[in-house]
């Protein structure tokens, strides 16, 4: 049971750790003069956390926030971004557990249980890529399934 819910404290936590991001709104506001440069349609795209092909560095990280990653690389046709953004999916691996219990009568029995215990897995939600400052390609990733994992006969504690 204490398991259980210091799982769920650690899920809450997260949870509420990713309500602290910065919001479409945060992000107008500290990228304004940016924002009041594009034009109409990208500002309605903006706002509502679209991106599209051409779009700035500045419009993309108003709608879509901070990347989690920037990777920069360079080819014969010049230098480029790689903005990466993580998602995170769950794993749980599930032990037998087995101690040593007392009965009434006396006699000593091992007592057994799966014992599951959450794992979190960051994947790639998302990447974009930018030449000259400006969207050239975008791609989204499916969140992989959450796995249950269940191992060998068990340990003693």
């Amino acid at each position: 049971m204490r398991s259980s819910c210091s799982q769920f404290v650690l899920v809450a936590l997260l949870t509420l750790s990713g309500c602290a991001t910065s919001t479409i709104d945060d992000r107008r506001a500290e990228r304004s003069a940016a924002y009041e440069q594009l034009a109409p349609d990208q500002k309605s795209r903006v706002d509502g956390g679209d991106i599209e092909v051409g779009m700035s560095e500045d419009a993309v990280y108003i709608s879509w926030g901070k990347p989690d990653q920037v990777l920069e690389s360079g080819d014969k046709s010049g230098r480029s971004k790689r903005w990466l953004y993580e998602g995170t999916t769950t794993d749980t691996h599930y032990r037998w557990v087995a101690h040593p219990v007392t009965l009434s009568d006396g006699r000593r029995v091992l007592e057994r249980h799966l014992s599951p215990r959450t794992e979190f897995r960051d994947y790639v939600a998302a990447e974009l890529i930018f030449r000259e400052g400006k969207l050239e390609e975008w791609k989204t990733n499916r969140r992989p399934p959450s796995r249950s994992i269940h191992s060998g006969s068990g340990y003693f504690r």
